[in-house]
């Protein structure tokens, strides 16, 4: 309880700098810091529109934010998750878009089920290639993201083009429950919130969450154990990658109602952001990423409401990211220093 009680006051300490430092920026362009963030908070809860929207922001990074934390708990870093959305939210709106013959539910199921299985297909690569070759997955994943961007690109302005001025399908035939009109929130949220905390079970509840947790701490004692470390790599690789697809499904299914080109770029990076500032924790990855939903939807309203520029937003939330990492050097430096003084006192004794 003590720990806990350390990390969230650690991570209060780092908001409320954050913010003391946007709040000289602020001062800087002759605003007022109280009705700058006042007008951010606003922006983000104040009716059923904005607060719809934090929502719906909320969800893709909850999801893609738990994608690439619970990869790096088997020691792989997923930078492709955008990639795997992309690739996902495709597969979905072809699956919603032709499937017609499936009754509505099923159909429903089925654009989740292609777009998880795209999704991990799509993650298997790297993973394969780093077991068995030694390809390092960060590269191979940040390049991969691209190609799965063409992709999506070429099949929504050729094939599966509606043939309208903007590069998109045509709507799909089944879509998820929105709640909050006139916003974009929809079921999708609870899709997430329970995908998450299936993952979470699994991890900490499971054998197989006891391997990837032992293949990422020492890839070489899980594999003394009796542990297929490659094996649990490539599968935790996969699951992260169905993780992502059911992103784009969201995005697809939920809030455009069809694929449009391009919807995802940012939603990896904003993912991985926040689950690295978590320190890859899943249970506290979810309270960044609404953190980071609040943030970006309350620049919009506070740049309506009194004209501070959302980049002072984007500046702010640079910052914290910035003061977050600082915050883990000093904690593991302090760590690091207990170690040692530890070792004094053994061989004092």
């Amino acid at each position: 309880m003590n720990n806990k009680f350390v990390m969230i006051r650690k991570w209060i300490l780092t908001l409320l700098l954050a913010m003391g430092i946007g709040s000289l920026l602020i001062l800087m362009i002759n605003e007022n810091p109280i009705d700058a963030y006042m007008a951010l908070i606003r922006g983000a809860f104040r009716g059923k529109l904005k607060f719809g929207t934090t929502l719906a922001s909320f969800t893709p990074v909850l999801l893609t934010s738990t994608a690439f934390a619970v990869a790096s708990k088997a020691g792989a870093f997923n930078v492709g998750v955008e990639g795997e959305v992309f690739l996902g939210a495709i597969a979905a709106a072809y699956i919603g878009i032709n499937w017609t013959f499936l009754p509505a539910p099923v159909l429903l199921c089925a654009c989740f089920i292609g777009a998880m299985a795209v999704g991990a297909a799509w993650a298997f690569i790297p993973g394969f290639l780093k077991v068995q070759f030694g390809v390092n997955e960060v590269c191979v994943t940040i390049l991969m993201n691209s190609v799965a961007q063409y992709i999506a690109s070429y099949l929504v302005s050729g094939p599966m083009s509606s043939g309208g001025a903007n590069n998109q399908s045509l709507p799909v035939t089944v879509t998820l429950p929105k709640f909050m009109t006139p916003s974009n929130a929809n079921a999708g949220l609870f899709v997430a919130v329970v995908a998450v905390i299936l993952v979470w079970w699994m991890l900490n509840k499971t054998v197989f969450g006891y391997k990837i947790r032992a293949t990422g701490t020492n890839f070489s004692h899980a594999e003394y154990t009796g542990i297929n470390p490659g094996k649990v790599l490539i599968q935790t690789m996969m699951l992260s990658g169905a993780l992502g697809g059911i992103a784009g499904c969201i995005e697809v299914l939920g809030v455009y109602g069809y694929y449009l080109d391009n919807f995802a770029v940012g939603l990896g990076s904003n993912g991985m952001l926040a689950a690295l500032i978590a320190r890859c924790n899943i249970a506290v990855a979810p309270v960044i990423s609404f953190l980071l939903a609040v943030l970006k939807t309350g620049a919009l309203g506070m740049q309506q409401s009194i004209g501070v520029p959302k980049s002072i937003v984007d500046t702010i939330t640079a910052i914290f990211i910035c003061v977050a990492t600082m915050e883990l050097l000093f904690t593991f430096r302090g760590s690091k220093n207990r170690r040692k003084i530890g070792g004094v006192k053994n061989e004092i004794q």
